[in-house]
């Protein structure tokens, strides 16, 4: 794939795949993130690439665990992992785009705007025969500075102010289960009023080394979640739905991601809820 290049940067797809990532190794201007499981992440990774944990990605505050951290927190990770406005930045993980998608989300948060997804993470990587290490490269700490573009980020009153909007429809990316109310991990079991279920695995493709499907927008038109709507994605803890806010950006949508996500409206005894019970 031969890439352009504007104001002396290639211009790299926001979905990328392996084998055009192998070519731009060298670039210094690269800045790989690793989302594996520490383990994996231990055992084998592309050369380069640094590791961040989930748990740098959430606030970790009860009940809505998963929204978006504090300034300072997000100041102190991306301190540590050496980050500079001017760098294109590749994400993958081991799961099929969920924590990539994480953040993704948060890059867009922070208003980072040089980014990609590769297409499948490290076992797409691997399934090409590319190489990998064990070596965790050096990092040299970087001072940063940035503000939160909220235009991202969909709250709970602007979620509520959705159900009376007919150009706007919530993607809930959890399982069936969750969705009906039959499987309960918060207060409350159910689902947002006319929220549409497309659980995030159903969105790859599982002999494609989990990239995403190429008849997603197919599959989502098909759902009710279409180009022209205002779409706020959720699951639990903005985990799962960090993969289908990705999927959402990758088609030119206009998505935004409810960070509270089920952990905070299940907890909430005053916001309304649908079931199958």
């Amino acid at each position: 794939m031969q890439l352009s290049r504007i104001n002396g940067h290639q211009v790299i797809p926001l979905i990328i795949e392996p084998e055009t990532l192998s070519t731009l190794m060298t670039d210094q201007d690269l800045l790989l993130i690793d989302l594996s499981k520490s383990e994996n992440y231990q055992r084998s990774h592309i050369e380069g690439a640094v590791h961040v944990t989930p748990q740098e990605l959430v606030s970790g505050v009860k009940p809505a665990t998963g929204k978006l951290p504090t300034i300072k927190q997000l100041s102190v990770l991306f301190s540590r992992i050496g980050y500079r406005p001017d760098q294109h930045i590749v994400v993958y993980d081991d799961e099929g785009g969920g924590w990539a998608g994480r953040f993704i989300w948060t890059l867009d948060v922070i208003g980072h705007t040089r980014l990609s997804y590769l297409n499948g993470g490290i076992h797409a990587w691997t399934a090409a025969d590319l190489p990998v290490t064990a070596l965790v490269p050096d990092v040299n700490p970087t001072e940063v500075t940035f503000a939160v573009n909220t235009d991202f980020i969909a709250t709970k009153a602007q979620v509520l102010a959705g159900l009376e909007d007919q150009n706007t429809v919530i993607w809930d990316a959890r399982t069936p289960e969750e969705h009906a109310g039959t499987k309960v991990v918060a207060a409350r079991g159910g689902r947002i009023p006319g929220a549409i279920n497309l659980e995030w695995t159903r969105a790859m493709d599982p002999n494609q080394q989990l990239r995403i499907r190429e008849d997603i927008a197919q599959m989502l038109d098909s759902c009710g979640i279409t180009a022209e709507k205002n779409i706020i994605t959720h699951c639990q803890t903005h985990h799962r739905s960090g993969f289908t806010y990705l999927i959402g950006k990758s088609l030119g949508y206009h998505i935004r991601a409810y960070d509270g996500s089920w952990s905070e409206w299940g907890n909430d005894p005053d916001t309304p809820i649908e079931s199958d019970l």
